[in-house]
């Protein structure tokens, strides 16, 4: 939201959180930026996406929540900044992607990766043969937090709609850090890392490297044909997903991505200079690493390499957010558009479902299945608590 108001050609006119207490502070933020009272605050969505006046929407919600909201946006011809990923199960990322094709808005997903010259760069060297022919990705990620202990139950405060919250997710009892929000002073929300809510950093980090190792292997609108992994899921915590792990996608192009959390990616024997974290591209003539903080190459004359004009130029964004609001304004195409997020999403379930089942699974793209796996097929779906579904 503080990104979205400095922009002149946006005004933030409502906000909504069904903790009262995000709300007001989110309102009075809005509120003296313009120097007035005018910015309207919902505790429930649709009342929100139902204002006419509404041209857009930023969807921010804990993560179990982000494909109901972003199909009442398109049902209301929102135009949708989402966050990552989509949806708590790939059949409800499907869904949303149906209906922001038939509703025809502009849909950004929150991989703004997309929008950096750095790993745009990094993407063209491998896309144009720079490191020879591309054999394995190597993706790190931060590994999940695995510290809270089941908490006692305590009274729902008054400022609390708890049912709201928890959505489609199963009824429980109440208590504090299951749903206590971001703030400054603490850090990372719990939620973040309790699977009801939310894959972990398996999906809510793993999404921003494993979309830009697709980007650079050319699949950012496919996927791979086989997945296999291993992880460390904590029990007896309130925090319950992946901590540790190691996947290897296999794809029909011959490369090989695996995706791991940054402690393990450190220790693998392919690892250049000490680089874990990050998406590592590994060719027959070098590779090139990227991540937030850098790009490495070796050799590193690969740096100041050029891309000649009938070269492959990837689509160039430099602000992940400006350019959502030119979509919107019809003057350019979104960065992360729907059919690129879903498969970036889609890698996320993949990941999440190997490394529960622990064994080799073939994934067929274009269907969208796995292949002979009924079990696997299962686990792409979740059931939704009444009255909630897509």
């Amino acid at each position: 939201m503080n990104t979205f108001r400095g922009n002149p050609d946006v005004q933030i006119v409502a906000i909504c959180d069904v903790h009262e207490a995000q709300r007001l502070k989110a309102k009075n933020a809005v509120d003296d930026w313009y120097g007035n009272k005018n910015c309207a605050a919902f505790m429930d969505f649709r009342e929100l996406m139902a204002r006419k006046d509404i041209d857009a929407v930023q969807i921010t919600t804990p993560d179990h929540w982000h494909p109901l909201v972003a199909l009442e946006a398109a049902r209301q011809h929102k135009h949708m900044y989402c966050e990552k990923p989509i949806g708590w199960s790939l059949r409800a990322a499907q869904a949303v992607r149906k209906a922001v094709k038939d509703s025809g808005v502009v849909f950004q997903l929150g991989t703004q990766q997309r929008s950096g010259g750095n790993f745009r760069l990094a993407c063209e060297l491998v896309r144009n043969g720079k490191i020879g022919q591309l054999k394995t990705i190597l993706v790190g990620v931060p590994g999940s937090v695995s510290s809270c202990p089941i908490q006692p139950v305590e009274p729902v405060p008054k400022e609390l709609d708890y049912d709201l919250w928890l959505g489609p997710a199963p009824m429980t009892p109440y208590s504090f850090q299951r749903c206590r929000p971001y703030t400054d002073k603490d850090g990372w929300s719990v939620w973040y890392s309790i699977s009801d809510y939310c894959m972990g950093m398996i999906g809510n980090w793993g999404i921003h490297h494993l979309d830009i190792a697709q980007w650079g292997n050319g699949t950012d609108l496919s996927g791979p044909t086989e997945v296999q992994g291993r992880a460390v899921f904590p029990k007896g915590l309130l925090t319950d997903v992946a901590v540790q792990w190691q996947i290897e996608n296999r794809y029909a192009n011959g490369v090989t991505l695996v995706h791991m959390d940054d402690g393990t990616s450190a220790k693998h024997p392919l690892q250049a200079s000490g680089h874990g974290h990050g998406v590592m591209f590994l060719g027959t003539k070098g590779w090139v690493h990227v991540d937030r903080q850098r790009l490495d190459a070796n050799p590193k004359s690969l740096l100041k390499a050029t891309i000649g004009p009938n070269g492959v130029h990837l689509f160039k964004s430099d602000n992940h957010h400006v350019n959502f609001i030119d979509a919107v304004k019809g003057q350019t195409k979104p960065a992360a558009p729907i059919d690129i997020a879903f498969c970036s999403d889609a890698m996320c379930h993949l990941q999440q479902i190997a490394a529960k089942l622990g064994r080799k699974l073939r994934w067929d793209p274009a269907r969208e299945l796995f292949v002979n796996d009924a079990e696997a097929n299962a686990m792409l779906d979740r059931p939704m608590r009444t009255p909630w579904s897509v």
